[in-house]
């Protein structure tokens, strides 16, 4: 008999804007008794759906049941800030180019296989069109060294075979309003999601498919008896024959991959409801997403009445939390930070209200690979997204599934064929170390 029991369950700082933002007409859907089904899935994020997804195309009889210890999009997949990127999005490197040219065209092709998948669930289940917007995205640099990332990493992307059009000045203020930029990097591939709206709308398709998606139903043990394994909740047992977690930094919290995977937590601050005079005098497009040409930079992001209400997302500060657990202090030195960076770019809407602040989980492996692979018999991981979760994710709950069923697949395959999370420094060198160096870049990137 093999049991792991959950060390600690998730804990989330602040609210998750993206489903706040939504109406929300029912209460959760939680387990309530003992349930026998073929595969149980722990999470209910981009890869858990994802996974369940897959085994219906798979095999549509499989009997699927998704447990959330919170309420759909309460998690990670309603704390980013909606980028379902294409191209080579490298956070270690200085301008997002990866591991030269071969390897960059094998995960453009794998992060184009996940929208593609994404967009056939818009399609299958009627998700409303605004929640998967390809609207594409632009590197925004505010300062010269910016502007010259921005051309690496365009020089690079001509080498792939990549379109990128670069803006100036001018053309940055006409798109966000915005006169902080010098210049950016559009590039078209990327689609601009609301996250909480596609997961939530997701998790209910799935649902009319005949999928249990539990909430509220957080998963305290696993435990495995001859053939079967046993999920233990605290109203209620879950039998299945194969698991899937899906539950990203907190596959450690069960006991796999310790010292092996860093918890990087980051934080963002949305505005109230911009009213029509404000948005009068900001100008700009209604929609649109900047990156930070440096990857320790400020991420904006503009939305409107269709994706939740007309505001802007300002994201920056990380911290390496290896207890998975961001204080109200780091949330509020976050916050404050958000405003000066709001004001920065906005000066004439620096009075404009934040009415959400909240820290997100990020989960990545020193050498950059995912855990997506077999643990155990009947027991599979669909983890460690390195700081890309809408498509990474997508792509880990596509191979764990695809793992599971016996299927050959090219997702699959690049998964299996990467190595071990590479080895952690000791406590507490790790977390000093790491988070002096997130500090020092952010200092580096003060003006991105």
């Amino acid at each position: 008999m093999t049991s792991h029991s959950a060390i600690r369950l998730p804990v989330h700082r602040g609210p998750a804007a993206w489903s706040a933002i939504l109406p929300d007409d029912r209460g959760p859907v939680a387990l309530d008794g003992d349930l026998a089904i073929d595969v149980a899935i722990v999470g209910a994020g981009f890869a858990g759906l994802s996974a369940a997804r897959r085994l219906l195309e798979n095999d549509p009889a499989t009997r699927i049941a998704v447990l959330d210890a919170s309420r759909l999009a309460e998690g990670a997949s309603g704390r980013n800030s909606g980028f379902m990127i294409d191209l080579p999005h490298d956070l270690s490197s200085d301008d997002y180019a990866g591991k030269g040219l071969a390897a960059d065209r094998r995960i453009t092709a794998l992060n184009r296989m996940a929208i593609a998948f994404a967009r056939t669930n818009v399609e299958e289940y009627g998700i409303n069109p605004a929640f998967f917007d390809p609207a594409g995205k632009i590197n925004g640099a505010a300062g010269i060294a910016g502007h010259h990332r921005n051309l690496s990493y365009a020089s690079h992307l001509a080498a792939l075979g990549e379109p990128g059009e670069m803006l100036d000045a001018k053309a940055m203020h006409e798109v966000t309003g915005s006169r902080h930029y010098v210049s950016g990097l559009y590039t078209p591939g990327t689609v601009m999601l609301q996250p909480a709206g596609y997961i939530r709308s997701l998790g209910e398709g799935l649902r009319h498919a005949g999928v249990h998606v539990l909430e509220c139903t957080p998963v305290q043990r696993l435990e495995r008896t001859g053939a079967t394994w046993e999920l233990t909740t605290p109203n209620g047992k879950v039998t299945a024959a194969n698991v899937i977690l899906a539950n990203n930094g907190h596959l450690e919290s069960f006991g796999f991959k310790r010292k092996r995977l860093m918890h990087v937590f980051l934080y963002a601050s949305m505005t109230e409801e911009l009213d029509s005079q404000t948005i009068a005098r900001l100008g700009g497009h209604p929609r649109w997403g900047v990156t930070p040409s440096d990857p320790m930079g400020t991420t904006m992001r503009r939305i409107d009445t269709a994706q939740g209400g007309n505001r802007i997302v300002t994201r920056t500060c990380a911290s390496y939390l290896p207890g998975m657990l961001p204080s109200e202090a780091a949330l509020a030195r976050a916050a404050r930070i958000h405003r000066r960076k709001f004001a920065d770019r906005f000066p004439t809407l620096a009075d404009v209200p934040m009415q959400y602040s909240w820290a997100g989980h990020l989960c990545l492996s020193w050498n950059g690979v995912a855990v997506m692979q077999e643990l155990e018999t009947g027991l599979y991981s669909a983890c460690c997204d390195n700081g890309l979760g809408t498509v990474r994710s997508t792509l880990t709950g596509i191979g764990a599934a695809d793992l599971l069923s016996g299927r050959n697949s090219e997702i699959a395959a690049h998964f299996l064929a990467e190595g071990e999370p590479a080895r952690l420094a000791p406590s507490p060198f790790d977390s000093i170390g790491a988070n002096l160096f997130l500090r020092w870049k952010e200092w580096q990137a003060r003006r991105e």
